[in-house]
């Protein structure tokens, strides 16, 4: 048996089912759970002391590409819309290989553990020159958060009509063949998993009807989770209309795409009646604020998404689409984007938290993940607000308006991940210094 014991917190933000907040309080981590939380309580193991600290279930990201983070500023795609971005980096991510997806995979999620994460999901699309699922999983095996790779896929190239390049699409019956190989290695559907695997083709440019059709039933089958990007932008909206004479939540009620093992990365142009289909069908939603301001394809409709009943959950998106990889960041831009489109109490600095911890836990069918409460996984995020960030802050537990933007400490399944600021289970000098190796012959 082991313990740790987290003492003496400012406050305690369990996001919870009542939303408890607790002051000068404890958590008691026993072999990877929440064992006990309130005052006064006693360990045999090591002590965390959290004075000066708010304390928070680990932050959940629901959509992102990893191997982004070797392709951060790319001049050429600086500046473009989505359509134009893709096609300036396709050719150079035609070049990735397998070492590439795993320090990518390694640097973006030591970045997320730093801003707080404990839970990604992670959307690999393009499988060049050898590279697999299997190097993002393992990099994130070493790092210790929890993860959610998706094997994701393209299959409609240039050629066919399609966006991508053909030299980065797949023949469809051997990615259906691989997405029950990796669902059959590394998906473990047991409360408390470490890894769970999702099917993901890329988007409905870049595959087939057939392919989204066949890739549901076979989710279903295997009992895993479904993710694609959808109605992301006015280009989107047109293309669906154009070659599927519907619009993107139609194309995906068509095809099987709804339901509560489904959510969809993006959404900035649901209508009335979309974000209806989503709320009955309880398909979830990764809103990704900095990357929608980035490309400038909108602010998506959280807030009527919310209200009525949509599950909404947050990502950082791709690196090279942000070009960062921080959710603290995301959470406070996407309580700032509600507020700039429906007005100043559109949405409160706990509720923006609330979405970037049990919100997407919820998305990814996480119930024992993004809350803090006895029998819940140890993922804990403990902020220190004595720090200039919070200087003056009247009320330090509202993190998203005056707060640190790195975490202090990070526990995933009860093992410290990061330590005074200092992710723990790498060596990160080295693995700056071979990406940084890698992103200069990419640009050669």
């Amino acid at each position: 048996m082991t313990e740790t014991l987290i003492k003496n917190a400012d406050t305690i933000l369990t996001m919870d089912d009542t939303r408890r907040e607790l002051s000068g309080a404890d958590i008691l981590i026993r072999d990877g759970q929440v064992a006990q939380i309130g005052h006064g309580l006693q360990t045999i193991g090591e002590i965390q002391d959290a004075s000066g600290c708010v304390v928070t279930p680990g932050l959940v990201n629901t959509h992102h590409h990893l191997y982004q983070t070797l392709t951060r500023a790319v001049p050429g795609g600086q500046d473009a819309l989505l359509f134009g971005w893709l096609q300036t980096l396709y050719p150079i991510w035609s070049r990735f290989g397998p070492e590439e997806m795993f320090i990518s995979a390694q640097i973006g999620l030591a970045e997320l553990a730093l801003s707080g994460c404990t839970l990604s999901s992670d959307h690999l699309y393009l499988y060049p020159n050898g590279a697999r699922l299997d190097d993002t999983i393992a990099a994130a095996a070493e790092i210790g958060l929890r993860f959610h790779p998706t094997r994701g896929a393209m299959s409609i190239g240039e050629s066919d009509g399609g966006l991508p390049p053909d030299t980065l699409v797949e023949d469809e019956g051997a990615i259906l063949d691989d997405m029950i190989r990796v669902v059959d290695a590394f998906h473990d559907p047991a409360e408390g998993a470490m890894c769970r695997v999702g099917l993901a083709p890329c988007s409905p440019f870049s595959v087939s009807r057939d392919l989204m059709r066949d890739t549901a039933l076979l989710a279903r089958d295997k009992g895993v989770m479904l993710h694609t990007h959808l109605a992301e932008n006015d280009e989107d909206i047109a293309y669906s209309q154009a070659q599927f004479g519907c619009r993107p939540g139609q194309y995906a009620e068509d095809l099987g795409w709804t339901g509560s093992d489904v959510w969809h990365a993006h959404c900035v142009k649901l209508d009335g009646a979309e974000i209806d289909l989503f709320a009955r069908t309880q398909t979830g939603v990764a809103h990704c604020p900095c990357s929608n301001c980035r490309l400038g394809s909108g602010i998506a409709p959280v807030r009527a998404m919310r209200d009525q009943g949509v599950k909404v959950g947050l990502g950082a998106d791709g690196s090279a689409s942000n070009d960062n990889g921080n959710l603290v960041f995301e959470a406070r831009q996407a309580m700032l984007l509600q507020r700039v489109a429906y007005g100043a109490d559109a949405m409160s600095s706990r509720e923006a938290l609330e979405i970037a911890t049990r919100g997407g836990a919820d998305v990814l069918n996480r119930p024992d993940c993004g809350r803090l409460q006895p029998g819940k996984r140890a993922d804990i995020a403990i902020w220190d607000t004595r720090c200039i960030e919070s200087a003056g802050s009247w009320d330090p537990a509202a993190l998203l308006l005056a707060g640190p933007m790195r975490v202090k400490h990070l526990f995933v399944e009860g093992r410290q991940i990061v330590r005074d600021g200092q992710v723990t289970t790498l060596d990160m000098p080295p693995v700056i210094e071979r990406q940084t190796q890698l992103a200069r012959a990419l640009q050669s």
